[in-house]
């Protein structure tokens, strides 16, 4: 499947999510609250999750590389573009009009910002891997600040 677009239109605080892997947490319908829009970046794990989001905000969901959902490799949402393996990412982001790119895959929470274009991972919001933290994220996109937000 191919990328799925959508408009941002009036939304300001986007709440990011990534590998949960089947399991939703409280703390992670907790954190979202009070979002405008929901971007999963893959290795979702249940349709359920997707729609228990979707009771939140209005959700752009890609699939990971352990999913067996319909779901698109990548997406966008106006400035937004989100793919589950940042390593997989096969366009010029800044050239094609992007201000961030969301990701997943790695499990590692962190942000960085590269010629203008600010990338996101939002940690695994799913079961512990190893010794990583349990984080899922906020974007506010009238600074284009992130808030990471410990969730175990």
């Amino acid at each position: 499947m191919g990328e799925k677009s959508i408009g941002l239109g009036g939304v300001r605080i986007v709440g990011l999510i990534s590998d949960t892997h089947g399991l939703l947490r409280p703390e992670a319908v907790r954190a979202l609250q009070g979002s405008d829009l929901i971007i999963h970046a893959g290795d979702v794990g249940k349709i359920e999750i997707l729609d228990a989001l979707r009771d939140i905000a209005p959700v752009v969901a890609v699939r990971g590389n352990v999913d067996r959902l319909d779901l698109p490799e990548t997406a966008s949402a106006g400035p937004i573009f989100v793919i589950h393996d940042l390593k997989q990412l096969a366009i010029d982001a800044r050239a094609a009009g992007y201000r961030a790119v969301i990701s997943g895959h790695s499990h590692k929470p962190g942000t960085s910002e590269r010629d203008g274009l600010l990338y996101i991972n939002p940690g695994a919001a799913g079961p512990r891997r190893f010794k990583l933290p349990v984080t899922a994220a906020r974007l506010d996109t009238a600074s284009w600040s992130v808030e990471f937000i410990d969730l175990a």
